[in-house]
């Protein structure tokens, strides 16, 4: 890969879920490792559990209110966001949805999330193909850019070696086009943002 000039990419691989013993530590630690060897990113994991939000009371939609955030939770999860060029979305299938802190996270900021592109880790039934398709389409809304490729993680359980662990190597290569696409579109929109 070539080396870029200027800044590296900021990435923020969020944990979509909050479980006691869940299993997305695993795949988000991973993607992470792996965005981290890129030439040009720098990632940092944001786990919903190090941003406890309530659940969504405003008077109205970020995208109506602005910025002005009054809680402090709120305000500490939006200025990360705001932070970030790029973001991997890394989420367990839950009754072929989503589960409702992530939806609850995304719902939280509007203008922070703008113009910047979003990757999907995903496991459960299809390799969470149905959370991906679902993410997708809030990530829109957004006006974020959700890219093509993403890793979707089959039947995770089969996966797991005899301590638990996750072996990745079957999921390499999708890991590689997700990023490489992040990449680009990151530093693209990163340069039309300015």
């Amino acid at each position: 890969m070539k080396k870029q000039s200027g800044k590296k990419l900021k990435v923020g691989v969020i944990v979509g879920s909050t479980r006691q013993g869940r299993f997305g530590e695993q795949p988000a630690r991973w993607i992470y490792g792996e965005a981290n060897k890129r030439v040009g990113i720098e990632a940092e994991l944001l786990d919903l559990r190090d941003y406890p939000l309530p659940f969504f009371d405003q008077s109205s939609s970020p995208f109506m209110g602005g910025t002005d955030y009054k809680n402090p939770a709120v305000k500490k999860w939006a200025e990360k966001i705001k932070e970030k060029d790029a973001f991997i979305i890394c989420s367990p299938e839950y009754n072929h949805g989503y589960p409702a802190v992530l939806k609850n996270a995304l719902d939280y900021a509007y203008a922070e999330w703008n113009n910047k592109p979003v990757g999907f880790v995903s496991w459960g039934g299809v390799g969470g193909a149905r959370v991906v398709e679902q993410l997708r389409l809030v990530a829109i809304e957004l006006q974020m850019a959700p890219i093509r490729n993403a890793v979707h993680i089959q039947n995770f359980w089969g996966l797991l070696d005899k301590s638990g662990k996750l072996k990745t190597d079957t999921l390499t290569e999708s890991a590689d086009e997700m990023l490489a696409q992040l990449a680009w579109w990151g530093n693209a929109l990163k340069v039309a943002r300015k």
